[in-house]
């Protein structure tokens, strides 16, 4: 199988919509070209921050197409494989074409509310089917569920093919828990912009950033020296971005990270129901913090 090096700065890539709600497949291919002359390490495609479920199935493929063509080799891609039917997430394994794909992202199991066993057994699935290396990913404010240290661990354990979790589940001591138990091929990532520089101070390895949308090359910048261990200049950047983490989540993601990149003349300030556009009010704190940035707005 195919080794993925995911140390470092990723981005989970919005989709940007045209006022009409089509997909904007032109200014995804812009957005690709843009993080790579940033220094985004890997590219994370069809994840939450895509609006994925509002997406159709011709409209995924055609998405991930757009990506692999434009990405041509130059960075690795991740692509969200995920669901809350085991078997048809195993389906989609064993008969989709992941030609320029390296890796899967794979959500725990939302809404049914799984047990811990039912954890294991779902990844363990993916697992034995996934012809790709696997990256967990818990964030039970979505899904409803917590993956616990020791399941996490137990599959890290298990499943040389299982490399990484994207842990977004706002509990340090949990993921301390893993960085400190895990095994020297499994890898910790941060799936929140907020707490990546505290996480890497404890060993996680990078972050899946949604921030990064909007501005890779700074974010990238801090998440570098923090690797690097250049704490101070690291936490420079953290606090500099501090007031943005919070305005990006107010009015759920990606609206608050649409709105930034409209701002900047990215996208259209388009999203598919039941996610609307940020309230007046969060659109205007936005604008002032770039302001205040010297962000070219």
């Amino acid at each position: 199988m195919p080794a993925i090096n995911l140390r470092g700065f990723g981005v989970a890539l919005i989709t940007p919509f045209k006022d009409d709600e089509s997909i904007d497949y032109d200014a995804l291919a812009r957005l690709v070209d843009y993080q790579i002359q940033n220094n985004t390490d890997y590219l994370v495609v069809l994840g939450t921050t895509a609006e994925t479920p509002t997406l159709s199935e011709e409209e995924k493929k055609q998405v991930v197409e757009v990506v692999v063509n434009r990405v041509n080799g130059r960075i690795p891609i991740v692509l969200g494989v995920g669901g809350n039917n085991t078997n048809a997430v195993v389906k989609q394994l064993k008969e989709s074409n992941f030609d320029g794909i390296d890796a899967i992202l794979s959500v725990t199991p939302y809404y049914n509310k799984p047990s811990q066993e039912g954890l294991y057994q779902h990844y363990k699935a993916i697992a034995e089917a996934s012809p790709l290396p696997v990256v967990l990913y818990n964030v039970p404010g979505r899904t409803g569920v917590n993956m616990s240290a020791e399941t996490t661990l137990r599959l890290a354990k298990e499943f040389d093919n299982i490399v990484a979790v994207k842990e977004a589940s706002g509990d340090m001591t949990q993921m301390d828990d893993i960085i400190k138990r895990k095994p020297e091929n499994f890898e910790v990532i941060s799936g929140d912009d907020g707490v990546t520089f505290p996480l890497i101070t404890l060993g996680a390895v990078g972050v899946i950033s949604v921030i990064g949308n909007a501005l890779p090359k700074e974010f990238s910048r801090m998440t570098r020296l923090a690797l690097a261990g250049d704490y101070e200049n690291a936490l420079t950047i953290h606090h500099t971005f501090s007031e943005l983490f919070s305005l990006l989540f107010v009015d759920g993601n990606p609206a608050g990270v649409k709105c930034m990149m409209h701002m900047m003349g990215y996208i259209e300030n388009k999203l598919r129901l039941p996610l609307v556009p940020t309230r007046i009010t969060t659109f205007e704190k936005i604008r002032l913090v770039l302001n205040e940035l010297n962000i070219q707005c």
